[in-house]
């Protein structure tokens, strides 16, 4: 196996050649990155109900793609969509959420 040097850890020489075994990442661990955001969930719940039709308290959170289709749902049915943001900042306040990174939000 062909590796490049700066991909190697070399071990002990044999027979006059280097043996060269390829750098290996760490395992992938699922579930939440480590840490908690640094975005309240109070916050985000509260500009969602008051704003939720515009998606104010999804782009606070960093869900941008959820922000955007909020507002044109908003938009499209002339104003009846913005019972979404709503119930969506009810349901972010009672069991929190997470930001745009997948960590948790604060209390």
């Amino acid at each position: 196996m062909i590796v490049p040097l700066w991909a190697c850890r070399c071990g002990q020489a044999t027979s006059g050649s280097l043996v060269c075994r390829p750098m290996t990442t760490p395992p992938y661990q699922p579930g939440h990155p480590s840490g908690v955001s640094d975005k309240s969930k109070v916050i985000a719940g509260v500009l969602q109900i008051l704003l939720g039709g515009f998606g104010v308290g999804r782009f606070y959170m960093g869900d941008t793609k959820t922000g955007v289709i909020q507002l044109v749902v908003t938009l499209v049915t002339c104003g009846l969509g913005s019972i979404w943001g709503l119930i969506d900042g009810i349901l972010i306040l009672v069991n929190g959420g997470v930001d745009g990174q997948g960590r948790p939000l604060r209390d």
